[in-house]
């Protein structure tokens, strides 16, 4: 299992202070490598709200005691002391990045996002939420001046995001979902190859057009750029986690040429890798 977390060092008590306006508790993402399945419950759920955004393949979550399998592009909700049951399975080849947090703002925040009865909210798949969340988890693993006021207010962005985005009218669910679905899963999984997207176009006999033209409907960016997200996102957490030479991470990400991944990287984040792994650590 890949996992990538920061916390902060907090009390029960400190989970349930709503005298604060909004702070992020803890953040992280799973991913299952070998690990059969992975299940939590807590029957009596935790102090403080929680959110969890399936970015790839899907999940399995409990509600009102029956399973329902939440695909990616959706986030789901559990407030303070409910329930909270769900399971990833390998099979399904889940990613799913989570987030714990608390404070008066809380309720109106979840509201004005657009999350409903069911605590299931479709977001769309969009690389803004993954940066937004590993932003967090950065904050909450490297402790600097400002890092809890950085934090909560990337959690404050995401939510905003998310309000902006349902004001708009929301991600239609159109015919395409399913063949757009398969794209993203495809993606992640062979983001190391050369991804020729005319040629993957072509394969489900749709012309690139209609194809870059749907696929920026569902993901909120081409196909291209989607890709480029999925490597440097990969090319962070090995900045962060691994001693591979900038060179090395570019051929493990697709990238053969390390002047150009040094480029894309930068463009993408502001910072070159070697930067970027200075500031990680």
């Amino acid at each position: 299992m890949y996992a990538n977390t920061g916390y902060m060092d907090l009390t029960d008590e400190e989970l349930e202070d709503y005298n604060i306006p909004l702070r992020t508790n803890c953040c992280g993402v799973y991913r299952l490598l070998t690990l059969p399945v992975m299940s939590t419950i807590r029957p009596l759920g935790r102090p403080d709200y929680q959110i969890l955004y399936i970015s790839s393949g899907k999940a399995t979550f409990y509600i009102n005691g029956e399973p329902r399998e939440v695909p990616a592009g959706h986030m789901v909700i559990y407030h303070p002391r409910s329930l909270q049951q769900y399971a990833y399975y390998l099979e399904d080849k889940p990613e799913v990045y989570w987030l714990h947090f608390t404070g008066e703002d809380a309720q109106t925040l979840i509201k004005e996002a657009g999350f409903s009865g069911d605590h299931i909210l479709y977001t769309g798949i969009s690389a803004k939420y993954q940066d937004l969340f590993l932003s967090m988890i950065k904050e909450l693993q490297l402790p600097r001046p400002c890092s809890e006021e950085l934090s909560s207010l990337y959690l404050r962005q995401l939510f905003l995001t998310l309000k902006r985005l349902k004001e708009e009218g929301g991600y239609k669910k159109t015919e395409i979902k399913e063949e757009m679905e398969q794209a993203i899963h495809y993606f992640h999984e062979n983001f190391t190859r050369d991804i020729q997207v005319e040629q993957y176009a072509k394969k489900l006999h749709m012309s690139t057009c209609w194809f870059i033209r749907s696929f920026k409907q569902y993901a909120g960016m081409p196909p291209g750029k989607y890709i480029t997200s999925i490597r440097v996102n990969k090319a962070k957490e090995l900045l962060e986690s691994t001693d591979y030479t900038v060179g090395e991470i570019g051929t493990i990400i697709g990238y053969e040429n390390p002047l150009y991944f040094s480029r894309i990287f930068k463009k993408q984040t502001g910072l070159s890798p070697a930067e970027y792994r200075k500031a990680a650590r």
